[in-house]
């Protein structure tokens, strides 16, 4: 059979930005961008599918530009795609391999300058971020799930989250908010699951597994008559969470607000291989907005409706 290193060209289209600004201005697609030379433990991989999040849009800003890469940069976190190329020490991928992860371990500690928002991007296998794509999805469904899964199951382990307690998602039809919801009913099993989004979204909610869908534009969750074990604010709403945690409980959030326990991701395969069972028997599934698909060549649209 033939290797698919022979049909791997030496350049590769790919989105760049050399100074920070907005998506819209900064961001160029590049037709002749030099597919990295593997170090020893790495893998390339032909990206059939990436995800786009709210922090590379914070990244191209210059939010994080004291602990960021160099410019210029090609960015995205979330990748799916096959294996095409190993490195010499690279042991447990193979070419051939359907693969998925988020590239970079830590996402705001001098991340990946090959982001996956490229033809062909690369990974560092010592780091443990790619696994083999769970069987019964697709590319874009597996890109879609690694930062968010990855968060929200972070989150609920450091909140000691335990069988039978109960919890509150704030922002629970979002990206990690949906994946709180799923994570909370049927890997951590909570014994009650409420979250909040508007009025279009309960069902949504209710169909990820809550148990109670509150409509934040017309009900306050601080007038309910419980409070709980749990609140997972994906909002910046940590203030009002406070008001109903039990006593002893804890609030955390992805935000960068008091007085709640925030956490910043560190990514692992390790976690996207223990959940994989999850997502193979469909307890877990990934949510992807009906109108949030983009081919790559309208990557710059794609940023303007996220």
């Amino acid at each position: 059979m033939e290797s698919m290193n022979s049909s791997i060209p030496p350049t590769k289209k790919a989105w760049v930005y050399s100074q920070h600004g907005n998506p819209a201005d900064v961001l160029k697609l590049s037709s002749n961008y030099s597919v990295p030379q593997l170090q020893q433990h790495e893998v390339l991989i032909k990206v059939m599918a990436a995800a786009l999040n709210q922090v590379y849009f914070k990244r191209m800003l210059g939010v994080f530009i004291d602990s960021d890469s160099p410019l210029p940069i090609v960015p995205g976190y979330d990748v799916a795609g096959v294996v095409v190329r190993v490195g010499s020490q690279v042991r447990a991928l193979k070419e051939g391999d359907e693969v998925y992860g988020n590239i970079n371990e830590k996402g705001l500690d001098h991340p990946n300058i090959h982001g996956a928002l490229a033809e062909y991007t690369v990974a560092e296998e010592e780091e443990n971020l790619l696994v083999l794509k769970p069987t019964n999805l697709g590319f874009i469904e597996a890109a879609s799930i690694p930062l968010a899964i990855g968060t929200g199951y972070e989150g609920l382990v450091k909140t000691c989250l335990s069988f039978g307690q109960s919890t509150l998602v704030l922002g629970g039809a979002g990206g990690v908010g949906t994946m709180v919801i799923q994570l909370t009913s049927h890997v951590f099993g909570a014994s009650k699951v409420a979250a909040t989004s508007s009025s279009a979204k309960l069902e949504l909610l209710k169909s990820l597994g809550a148990d109670l869908a509150i409509d934040y534009t017309k009900d306050s969750f601080e007038d309910l008559p419980e409070k709980f074990d749990i609140v997972y604010d994906t909002v910046g709403q940590s203030e009002r969470a406070v008001k109903v945690v039990k006593e002893g409980g804890k609030v955390v959030t992805i935000e960068p607000v008091e007085p709640a326990f925030r956490f910043i991701l560190t990514s692992s395969g390790a976690v996207l291989e223990k959940l994989n069972p999850f997502l193979e028997n469909g307890q877990v599934k990934p949510v992807i907005d009906p109108r949030g698909t983009f081919p790559f060549s309208q990557t710059p649209r794609a940023f303007s409706y996220l």
